[in-house]
């Protein structure tokens, strides 16, 4: 790292410090001046304002719905006004709206990963998921079992469990890390394995899971890779051609910004594609879609990936709000994701006594958050919230601290952490009123 003016600053304040039990950590003075100095190091790859954020809010919930991206109230209204409004039903001509799922899906492509060709944008997570497990069945006829990990999202656990049980496959269960011994002992046993399904960034503790070994794994058991990269796209390099990745699906609301109920993303590699079945055939993923032909023919390429008519104005409101990337790596907003929960997690650790961080410490193995586990958490996430910090909790006992790189800066991750200090210490997390759950939680 490139020592700046700022950490100088915090070289010669560093040598204050206070105690928590057995540590020694830095003084709150000293934790300022490195937040400077960080925000000053990574400046270039500051884009709040490219985003619409309240003022005096510290928004640490961009792992359930990311922020409002600047481009897009005036892309909405457009669409809403002028093409709906004024176009009307030539729109679908006159502004490309039949052609947006692919389009917007070359868009993600970008950011994951993904030459041309490979992703289309439209439906949810689990209907994608659902129809990804389904192509695996067919391109895998001769397997029986199906691998994934018992702490998925529910969703995809129960998509699993509803797949397997229509096409008489088996579940098999096991943690990322024990993936590949498990496959080995189903290789060994001469079972056939249709697909691995994993999430690349577990929901809860915000584990980054290693994609291309396991990628690696499912493949030399003769298994598809099939990833979830909802808590990844935007905030982690997927590079999914790289890696060779079989089938991935992932929502667009939380690191990709697309805004409270944005359609999903599904990637079908390019050399799948002539036998991908889509387990849906809706007209839109018809070869001739306007000959209204009594038979179903599926498009070629990625198109036949395509189910109805797609939800334009989300649609186009994703596309907008993927403008908040352009010109820019995602593996810039890596490094800055990755310092910034690098030091929150200092800052709590320094001003939090007994914080019990389950995130993992290191960079390779953590994605873009930083949980901790407390009794009272749903307690201190509604307490948090009254002083200014958006976070979230996850039963039972998690505080999700999401940190969408970049609209979020090091002196917020300071912030948050005095705040999480100051709840405690007040007690503000025991109030009654905290008690009371919201049915969104």
């Amino acid at each position: 790292m490139t020592v700046t003016t700022g950490d100088s600053r915090w070289q010669r304040a560093v040598g204050r410090h206070t105690s928590v039990g057995s540590r020694a950590m830095p003084h709150p003075a000293a934790l300022a001046l490195r937040a400077a100095a960080l925000d000053d190091e990574h400046a270039a790859t500051d884009l709040r304002d490219r985003f619409l954020l309240p003022a005096g809010t510290v928004y640490l919930d961009g792992n359930s719905l990311g922020a409002l991206p600047a481009t897009v109230p005036e892309a909405l209204a457009t669409a809403v006004r002028d093409q709906w409004g004024g176009d009307l039903v030539s729109s679908w001509n006159a502004h490309g709206w039949w052609e947006a799922p692919t389009r917007v899906g070359d868009a993600v492509g970008r950011i994951v990963g993904a030459a041309a060709g490979q992703v289309v944008v439209g439906d949810s997570t689990t209907v994608r998921l659902h129809q990804a497990l389904h192509a695996a069945v067919a391109l895998r006829p001769d397997a029986r079992v199906v691998v994934t990990d018992p702490g998925s999202f529910p969703t995809d656990r129960y998509v699993v469990d509803g797949v397997a049980a229509q096409v008489g496959w088996r579940v098999e269960h096991a943690s990322p890390d024990h993936v590949p011994a498990l496959l080995a002992d189903l290789a060994g046993r001469g079972e056939r394995v249709g697909a691995v399904v994993l999430s690349h960034v577990d929901y809860r503790t915000g584990r980054l899971w290693d994609l291309p070994s396991l990628t690696r794994a499912a493949h030399d058991a003769g298994a598809l890779a099939v990833w979830d990269l909802c808590h990844s796209a935007g905030a982690v390099p997927v590079d999914l051609d790289v890696h060779r990745v079989d089938l991935a699906v992932g929502c667009t609301y939380k690191y990709l910004n697309g805004g409270p109920g944005s359609p999903a993303f599904g990637y079908v590699a390019t050399r799948h594609q002539d036998g991908f079945v889509n387990v849906l055939p809706g007209w839109n993923g018809h070869a001739d879609p306007f000959a209204m032909a009594d038979g179903y023919e599926g498009a070629p390429g990625i198109a036949r990936a395509r189910i109805g008519t797609p939800p334009m104005l989300s649609l186009l409101a994703l596309e907008a709000a993927l403008q908040a990337f352009d010109g820019v790596d995602v593996r810039d907003v890596r490094r800055r994701s990755s310092s910034l929960t690098r030091f929150l997690r200092t800052c709590l650790e320094a001003l939090v006594p007994d914080v019990d961080v389950v995130s993992p410490a290191e960079d390779a193995r953590r994605g873009s958050q930083v949980a901790v586990r407390h009794p009272d958490a749903y307690g201190l996430v509604q307490a948090l919230a009254g002083r200014g910090v958006v976070a979230d909790f996850r039963t039972p006992d998690v505080v999700r601290l999401g940190v969408a790189a970049p609209y979020l800066t090091h002196r917020d991750m300071l912030a948050a952490a005095h705040a999480l200090a100051d709840v405690l210490a007040a007690g503000e997390h025991l109030d009654p009123a905290h008690a009371r759950r919201n049915l969104v939680t």
